[in-house]
């Protein structure tokens, strides 16, 4: 009999299928053993292309079925209830990004999963990408030197239809925010990952584009530091027909672009050298210098990145490796987003 960990997964609209997908690539792994969802058609579609029984709640699934594992698929507000149920319950837990739409329901996540003294992880896939790997790697060895700023800028569109296509989408209840909370989640938390500690932010957020929704499908903010450094944000839906999602790190030994996933620039200085005192900027082209430098980094070889994690999380339960995305990790860029929510709203800053 299989000794391989058995999930459920709890969702099965547009990422609870990825989760499907990614799971049915690892069944040498784990094992799927049962879908829920409201519309138990969705259940049953997941489960007859993926595996597994089909049920309409988590409540179904843990009365019939032995589980280990539970990934949490739902609207972004409903994640801190099933993630919490499913701890009360014994379960292992992955909750897609973010893990919930409050610092403070994060933090009730956090104290169910600490009574459970059970593994969670949130999805944050992008630090599992080949870019942002080399990128931390460099600012960790101090190959960039001092991060003086970073920019985190998502320039995406969505369609009304988007919108439309589910009650959920678009509310404070249960997206939790907009372009920023939604879309920009992933960039802001390589944005924390990049430049450290946040510690205070000032934001605007509007709704141009869009008639329905509560929610901004354009935000700009200015994020402080705790090392000094300062980040931009700008995250917005309403960017026709819709470009890529970008960070910027710059220190004053070298800078680092990551481009839809893909390095798209990297200059560092090797510690123990001195950079060159040159003036540089506009449209020259910057290279070499005797360091590890590169300005293109064969952008379309990409990971396959939820995979990644799924193996890092397999790894923390069969302890051969650390948990590397954890409640605390995520909660950091939710207190930005938040934070930068808030500051739109008082005409203040925010600290954090």
């Amino acid at each position: 009999m299989s000794t391989a960990p058995r999930f459920a997964l709890i969702g099965a609209g547009v990422i609870g299928k990825h989760h499907g997908l990614v799971m049915s690539q690892l069944a040498d792994r784990l094992r799927l053993v049962a879908v829920a969802d409201v519309e138990p058609a969705r259940a049953a579609a997941l489960t007859a292309e993926r595996g597994g029984r089909p049920y309409s709640s988590l409540d179904e699934v843990l009365a019939e079925q032995d589980v280990d594992v539970v990934v949490v698929c739902t609207p972004t507000g409903r994640h801190g209830e099933v993630a919490i149920a499913a701890l009360e319950a014994g379960k292992h837990v992955i909750i897609e990004k973010p893990a919930e739409v409050t610092v403070e329901r994060t933090g009730e996540i956090i104290r169910a999963r600490q009574k459970a003294g059970t593994l969670v992880t949130v999805i944050s896939q992008h630090r599992f990408d080949p870019a942002t790997e080399r990128t931390l790697e460099a600012i960790g060895r101090g190959e960039l030197g001092r991060i003086t700023s970073g920019i985190a800028s998502i320039d995406w569109w969505r369609g009304q239809s988007y919108y439309d296509s589910g009650g959920w989408r678009g509310t404070w209840e249960l997206d939790g925010g907009g372009a920023l909370m939604n879309q920009g989640v992933h960039t802001v938390d390589l944005l924390v990952a990049a430049l450290g500690r946040p510690v205070e932010v000032f934001a605007y957020a509007a709704t141009l584009a869009h008639q329905r929704i509560e929610v901004e499908d354009v935000a700009a903010g200015v994020v402080r530091f705790e090392s000094g450094a300062l980040g931009l944000l700008h995250a917005t839906t309403a960017a026709y027909p819709g470009l890529s999602a970008r960070l910027q790190v710059h220190g004053d030994r070298g800078s680092a672009v990551i481009d839809n996933d893909a390095l798209a620039f990297f200059h560092s200085t090797p510690v123990g050298t001195d950079p060159e005192e040159r003036f540089m900027g506009g449209t020259q082209t910057i290279s070499g210098g005797g360091g590890d430098t590169a300005a293109a980094a064969n952008p379309g070889q990409l990971s396959d990145a939820h995979r990644l994690q799924y193996l890092n999380f397999l790894g923390a339960l069969a302890g051969t490796e650390k948990l590397r995305v954890d409640l605390e990790t995520n909660r950091q860029s939710i207190a930005v987003i938040t934070a930068a929510y808030e500051s739109a709203r008082t005409g203040k800053p925010v600290s954090l």
